[in-house]
This record gives structure tokens, C-alpha cells and sequence, in this order.
């Protein structure tokens, strides 16, 4: 976040032309484009919008708006006259450092402002617009109606709500309630745990201190443009400093001098160009707008530089639970993959963290194991990979041992899909190489030799199930990371000394402990005996691809280990439904894919989980984003993949989606893909190389096919199996592949529909 420049401001002007003053035609949404501004992109963004019909009641039914910041959610208040905006920030944390991070590192509660009416409200009709990231709408009461807009400021961090009230409203008036400064956390809260200092409240700002130095402060302030209220309301966050309370109230008071509508074309600007990287329709409106939440979603919730995005994202429940920091254990590693293929690194949180803050990682060592040279993560943790207090992932093969020992390698997955969708030098000899290696050798310290001349991992345990020695889990995350730091010394052409002792890891891993019924075991003796929502012990097959479909030895142990684990779905959740779903992508199985995900949209309740209304997600009475996230990367595994150096264009496309458009999605080798499905039949498919690495394309058109470069220009190939080519493409060029003879429309478009499906939130 930045303060508002001059020259930011002027730089906004142009883009200032159509956008309606806050409080004017903002207030009825988004102006209508010119026919020639028109966009698919702008087109599916607007159809996805949400719709309140019914005046959300909580966290489960609002409408949300955030920054990768600040987070604000509006909902009925205690009263009938009462409707709030719940603040949360995602840097409003505790510093309490001497008790483990769910307590003394806790994201803390700020509170809601208030907006009470003369009336009782009777009725709302508000309208999320997710293309330009604005609620708008309006409430009715029993004294009057008001049209109000509101957003949060992508570039300043701030509330703006504009109001337009009836005269039996034109008194509404502004407040703030500020909750407890406390940790919702319950699980290990020790007993001399004390609440922060009371707030400090005037007119205009309520300061928190922190016991530990430093504090937030919520600022608040409205003025009027003519008939019409301009509210604006900051969130600043200082540690060890106390500035916060100048900085809030500075932020406030330089964003209401700046003309409204120059801040709503900045606003805009941003997430317009958002849209506009890449593009998904299906015939299925209730998936496709399900996608484009989800994307309007972790664009609101977490940002390159930012902190890595928390259980409840930049959103705070009002009442609070135990997810009160950062999950390392799987959450964050299935909120980001969707980042990669939806080409949005601007959003990538995971690599800069482990950029900026790895050194942090040697906290979660066991102490008798720090060497200097190796590295854990344990979870919770803050957004700078602090455990707090003396939590460490513990030590195989004693009864200190976590399930948190591949916490570390797998949130390194994440960051070598980052640079495997990039192939971004710098991202692997910087961030990836050095930290990886480190990960690893804290399994270096436990691998032992058997008499089978094979290493073998002690007892630990495979996450949310038992205690397993050769834990399925820790071997597939260690094979993976021994084969990666092998491959990343080649690409990085280094003389490294280690290698030949990674490769030996790799080659001389026992294998996974296996039943001839049941697949791939939880470990040595261990089988799945009964359902389990974690698909640790599957993490082989997706996301690490470590076996392959197209291989037919592996399609045996692929599917009788899946088979196995999804007999028995009655402790499922909603992320075990996407992994489902995935799964089956990769597996050559698009219906099952389809119905598993489908099974998730439908809201359907598994273990006292569901979607909520507003595609956020309950566990119990728990807050979660991560399965709906991930949900959104199940959709691009049905219509793109590219790992396995293949990239496959609608690999897994129901047969009920006869049609199907995308276009600026990322696989792989960093290559940006456009393609086309129509009536049964992929019309086209066109592939754009950043980096120049070899392309295998499974362009799915049957007989004879164009190949053509940007220019038209026919390109050398040569066939590789039925349906796939490959050929060489330079740095910056492009292939389309055609039908011999087809003159397609390249353009990306929104597929005609199946059928009416309601829009998500509450429009009835």
C-alpha cells in the first residue's frame, strides 16, 4: 500500500473518462462499456457478480471486499437499524513472542464501523461487481431508502462508502465498535495470558496498544460532495513503533482531499487489468462464476508482497476461532497453486515469504538439531514463518515427533511450481536451491540404512491420521525434494558437491509400502482403515505427479490407492473434494472429475462442512478459504494441464461441456495458452512461449492439423503419439494449432450456456 501522490493521481486522469462519482451512478454499479471497450473478459467478470436479496446475517452470507489488507465483510448489526463492516487487516498481529503464534503472534480482532438508521432495515438489493471490485446498492428501512457504493481502495488500503440517503434517511449516522484485543485461539492458551490494554476511542480514531509496543488504530471520517456522504475509514498497524495512529488518521484525511473520482478510476484500473490476464468459460454458469469469485477472491486476499494469506484470508470472523495465524500444514499450499495457472504472480505471497523471512525457519528446528544448515516449519505460524514460544516440528522417532515434519517441503512445492510457471532464474538459485536443500537435510538427520540396503524414515506422522514408520507422506515429499535439488543444480549448471548424495536420497528411498487391495499404505503397516479428509498419503500422486497416467505401469497403484481412500467420503472436506476432483483430471477421468467438484458447488454437507453462500467455507463453525480456492484449480486441471513436459489442452473436459474458451492460462515451461472447444471439438489451440523451452503439445484435433507461427508462417514438427506434436519455439513466439484448413475465431469467448443458474450470495 502507498499514500496517494500527485503524480499517481494525474497519472489516473485518463483512465478517469465513464467512472461515475462515488455516490452518483456508482451507487446503481458499474457504468455500462462502450461497444467497442467490450471485453469477454469484462463480459464474464459482470455475469459472475454476486447478488443480496436478503440482508446477510454473518461471515457465512456477506459480501466481502479486501486488498490483501485490509478486509471488510457488511452484514446486519445487533440491531435492526444497524448494518456493519467488519475490519480485519491481515499485519494486525499480537508480538507476544513467548508463547506459540496461534496465541502470542494471534492476528487480533479490530472491530466493526457502524452504520445506524433512523429505521428498522426492511430490504436490501446490493450487487457485488467483481470486475470492479465495488458493492453497491441499496437499503431499505422503515423511514426511507439508501443508495450506497463502497470498496476498498486497492492501492490505499481504505474503506470508502458512499451514500445517498431518502430524506427519512438523510441522518444516518457513523460509529465504530471495537472488539477485544485478545486471541480467539483457545487450544494450549496458558493461564497468564491477559487481553492487550483498553483501547483509546475519540471522535474520529480508536488507538489499541499492544503489550508488547506498538498497536493499530482504526481512523474514520465522512464529509459531504453536495447532496451526497463520501465515508472513509483506514486500518494502520505499527510494530515496535507507535505511529499508528498518525498514520491512520493521515491515510484518511489525504485520501478525502483527493477527488473521488480519480480514486475510483485508480481503483479500478487495478483490478480491470486483473480480469484481464486470463480467461475461463464453460458451459456450466454455476461453475464458471464459482471460478471467477475465486479469483476476484485470492486477488482480495493476498498480494506478492504481502503477508501470506491466513486461514480466514484478510477477514476476521466476529466471533472468532482457533485458526488464528497461518497454516502451514496444508492450507496455504492448496490456497496457491491457482496463482500459477491463472497467471497472477502478482499475487504470489508464498515465494516472496520464503524470500524475505527464511532465516526465520531455523526456530522450528528441534534445538539439538540446529547446525546452521537446516531448516522446519511449524504451524501455526505468524506471516513471517515464526512458530513463536519453543515450538519446533520435533523429532522423528520419539514421542516429541509432529505431523509437521514436510510442513517445509511442501510449501517449497509451491515455490517450484512458481518457478516452474515462470522458469524465473532467479526464483530458483535464489529462493528455491538454498532453502530446499536446507529442508531436506532436517530429514538427513533420521535417514537410516535397513538391512535391505535401503534408507528409511523412523516413526512419525502422517497428517490428521496415526503414526506410521516410512510415513507415505515424509517419503514422497523427500523424493520429490532430493530429485528437484538434482535437477535445479543441472539447470543452474553448478558444481555443487552434494549431488551425488541428493541423487543417492532419491534412487535408494524405500519405496512406498503398498497392499495389493488397497494401494499405496499410510506406512509401513499402516493402512487407511477408515475415511480420512488429508490426502497426505497421496500427495505422490497429485500434486507432486510423481506417477504418471500416461505411463501404463503406474495406472494400477494410481487408482487402486485413490479407489481406497475415497471409498468412504463421510469425513471429508470441502479440500478433499477438489483434490478429488484433480485427481481425477490427471487420471484421464473428466466425469468423475466433474462430479466431484460439482459435489462441492452443490453446498452439500460432509462432517458438518459446507461452501457457505458467499463461496467462502465453513468447517463446524470455523472459517476457512482454502477449499473453494483450491476448488478454482480443479476447474483449470479440467481444462489445461502441462506438467510431465505435456502440455494438454481440455485433457478432461466433461462430455456434458460441449464447449468450452480459455484463454492466458499458464502451465509449465512457461508457456501462456488460448484455446477453443466447440460443439465436442477443439477448434484450436495456441500456445505463446515466454522462456524457449521444448514444447509437447496435446492439441487434442483429429487428422490433419496447421501449424503456423504469429505471422501464419507454417512451423516444422513432428508427431509424438496421437494428437500431440512437438516442436521448437524461440523466446516470445507462438503456435496455433488448427484443424488443416479452419479459419477459427482466436478471440476468447463466454460458451453458450446449459441452463439458468442462480447467481452465489443470496438473490432470493
Amino acid at each position: 500500500m502507498v499514500g496517494v501522490s500527485r503524480r499517481t493521481v494525474l497519472r489516473s486522469v485518463s483512465v478517469a473518462a465513464g467512472a461515475a462519482a462515488f455516490g452518483g451512478l456508482w451507487a446503481q454499479g458499474a457504468p455500462p462499456a462502450p461497444a467497442a471497450q467490450r471485453s469477454p473478459h469484462r463480459d464474464v467478470a459482470m455475469d459472475a457478480r454476486m447478488r443480496w436479496r436478503r440482508l446477510p446475517k454473518n461471515w457465512q452470507e456477506a459480501p466481502f471486499l479486501a486488498n490483501g489488507y485490509l478486509g471488510v465483510q457488511a452484514y446486519a448489526g445487533q440491531t435492526p437499524q444497524v448494518l456493519k463492516f467488519m475490519l480485519s487487516h491481515t499485519q494486525v498481529q499480537d508480538q507476544r513472542i513467548q508463547w506459540e503464534a496461534g496465541i502470542g503472534l494471534s492476528r487480533l480482532p479490530i472491530g466493526a464501523i457502524t452504520l445506524a438508521f433512523a429505521g428498522a432495515i426492511t430490504g436490501v438489493d446490493w450487487t457485488l461487481d467483481l470486475y470492479n471490485a465495488e458493492l453497491g446498492g441499496t437499503i431499505t428501512t422503515t423511514r426511507g431508502q439508501v443508495a450506497f457504493s463502497a470498496v476498498v481502495h486497492n492501492d490505499l488500503g481504505v474503506l470508502l462508502v458512499s451514500l445517498d440517503p431518502s430524506a427519512g434517511e438523510s441522518g444516518a449516522t457513523w460509529g465504530f465498535a471495537p472488539l477485544v484485543s485478545a486471541t480467539t485461539r483457545t487450544v494450549r492458551k496458558p493461564p497468564e495470558y491477559t487481553a492487550n490494554p483498553e483501547p483509546e476511542q475519540t471522535n474520529g480514531y480508536c488507538a489499541q496498544p499492544l503489550t508488547a509496543g506498538g498497536g493499530y488504530t482504526t481512523a474514520w471520517r465522512e464529509k459531504r460532495i453536495g447532496t451526497k456522504r463520501l465515508f472513509a475509514a483506514a486500518v494502520a498497524y505499527s510494530f515496535p513503533r507507535s505511529t499508528h495512529t498518525r498514520d491512520a488518521v493521515s491515510l484518511v484525511g489525504r485520501t478525502l482531499a483527493t477527488n473521488p473520482d480519480l480514486l475510483l478510476a485508480w481503483h479500478r484500473r487495478w483490478w480491470n487489468s486483473f480480469h484481464q490476464r486470463s480467461f475461463v468459460s464453460v458451459p456450466d454458469k454455476q461453475v464458471q462464476r464459482f471460478y471467477w469469485i475465486q479469483l476476484y477472491k485470492i486477488a482480495s486476499a493476498t498480494r506478492k508482497d504481502g503477508p501470506v494469506a491466513a486461514e480466514w484470508g484478510p477477514w476476521f470472523p466476529e466471533v472468532g476461532n482457533s485458526w488464528t495465524a497461518v497454516w502451514w500444514n496444508l492450507n496455504v499450499q492448496l490456497t496457491y497453486p491457482i496463482v500459477n495457472s491463472a497467471n497472477h504472480p502478482e499475487l504470489d505471497a508464498v515465494t516472496e515469504t520464503f524470500r524475505r523471512d527464511h532465516a526465520n525457519l531455523e526456530v522450528s528446528v528441534p534445538p539439538a538439531y540446529r547446525d546452521g544448515d537446516t531448516y522446519a516449519l511449524s504451524h501455526p505460524g505468524d506471516w513471517r514463518l515464526r512458530p513463536g514460544g519453543v515450538r519446533t516440528v520435533g523429532v522423528p522417532g520419539t514421542t516429541s515427533k509432529t505431523d509437521q515434519t514436510g510442513n517445509l517441503l511442501w510449501g517449497l512445492h509451491n515455490v517450484w511450481l512458481a518457478y516452474r510457471h515462470h522458469l524465473d532464474q532467479p526464483v530458483l538459485r535464489d529462493v528455491l536451491y538454498p532453502t530446499l536443500a536446507k529442508a531436506l537435510n532436517f530429514y538427513r538427520h533420521f535417514l537410516f540404512t535397513g538391512p535391505d540396503g535401503l534408507l528409511h524414515l523412523p516413526l512419525t506422522r502422517s497428517p490428521e491420521y496415526a503414526d506410521a514408520a516410512d510415513c507415505t507422506y515424509d517419503l514422497s515429499l523427500i523424493r520429490w525434494a532430493a530429485t528437484t535439488l538434482v535437477d535445479s543444480a543441472r539447470i543452474l549448471r553448478l558444481n555443487e558437491p552434494r549431488v551425488p548424495m541428493w541423487r543417492e536420497i532419491a534412487t535408494k528411498l524405500v519405496p512406498y509400502h503398498e497392499d495389493p487391495a488397497d494401494g499405496v499404505l499410510i506406512g509401513d503397516g499402516v493402512r487407511l482403515a477408515d475415511s480420512h479428509r488429508h490426502f497426505s498419503h497421496l500427495l505422490w500422486l497429485y500434486p507432486l505427479r510423481e506417477r504418471n497416467w500416461e505411463h501404463p505401469a503406474d495406472r494400477d497403484v494410481m487408482t487402486r490407492t485413490f479407489r481406497h481412500w475415497a471409498a468412504d467420503q463421510s469425513a471429508w472436506h470441502g479440500y478433499s473434494y477438489a483434490a478429488a476432483s484433480s485427481m481425477n483430471s490427471v487420471m484421464d477421468q473428466p466425469e468423475e472429475a466433474l462430479r466431484y467438484l460439482k459435489f462441492f458447488l452443490d453446498r452439500n454437507i460432509v462432517a458438518d462442512t459446507e461452501l457457505t453462500a458467499n463461496t467462502m467455507y465453513r468447517e463446524g463453525s470455523n472459517f476457512a478459504i482454502e477449499s473453494p480456492v483450491t476448488a478454482a484449480q480443479s476447474v483449470v486441471d479440467m481444462l489445461l494441464q502441462g506438467s510431465g513436459g505435456v502440455v494438454k489442452a481440455f485433457p478432461s473436459v466433461s462430455a456434458k461441456w460441449p464447449d468450452a474458451s480459455i484463454a492466458g492460462l499458464r502451465t509449465e515451461g512457461a508457456f501462456l495458452v488460448d484455446a477453443s472447444r466447440r460443439r465436442g471439438v477443439t477448434e484450436f489451440v495456441r500456445v505463446r512461449s515466454e522462456a524457449g523451452a521444448p514444447l509437447v503439445l496435446d492439441h487434442g484435433i483429429d487428422g490433419d492439423i496447421d501449424v503456423r507461427d504469429q505471422w501464419g508462417r507454417r512451423l516444422p514438427w513432428r508427431p509424438v503419439g496421437p494428437r500431440r506434436i512437438t516442436l521448437e519455439l524461440r523466446r516470445g513466439s507462438t503456435v496455433t494449432v488448427t484443424p488443416r484448413g479452419a479459419r477459427p475465431d482466436f478471440g476468447p469467448r463466454d460458451v453458450p450456456s446449459l441452463g439458468t443458474v442462480p447467481a452465489w450470495g443470496l438473490p432470493d
